[in-house]
């Protein structure tokens, strides 16, 4: 004689309808609470790829201008003189020529021509999770 199979209260095997809502219910309750978190973490993280963006072309800015004693014309000059290897992209924007760029506020009259590149900004019209805008940073 064949050992019988122990079966469930419904006397098949199997899950019920009830049991499988139930799963679901608490999965998609699951998802709703998780998804603001991961969404926040990834805007987190874009605002901290454009503060070492920022950080990096500052920086190659500065030592353009130690360098050369005048200020970059365009982003591009970075480029072409090897200060950066390649001009970032903005995460918000997702693209390279949305820089805003700011020219220096005083002309130097014993140099001459001072460049046009002083500082860089975001072109993002976003606000950042403090509050402030990204253009701003």
């Amino acid at each position: 004689m064949a050992p019988k199979c122990a079966k469930g209260w419904g006397g098949s095997a199997g899950f019920t309808l009830i049991e499988l809502m139930i799963v679901m219910t608490i999965v998609a309750i699951l998802a709703s609470i998780s998804l603001p978190h991961y969404q926040r973490n990834l805007i987190r993280a874009r605002e901290s790829v454009l503060s070492e963006n920022l950080y990096q072309m500052r920086k190659a800015i500065d030592a353009f201008y130690a360098d050369q004693r005048k200020y970059p014309d365009t982003l591009e000059a970075l480029v072409d003189k090897r200060y950066l290897r390649s001009i970032p992209k903005d995460p918000f924007t997702r693209s390279a020529e949305t820089w805003y760029t700011i020219p220096p506020e005083v002309l130097d009259p014993v140099v001459g021509d001072t460049g046009a590149v002083f500082d860089v900004h975001s072109g993002s019209d976003l606000v950042g999770l403090n509050g402030v805008p990204y253009r701003d940073w």
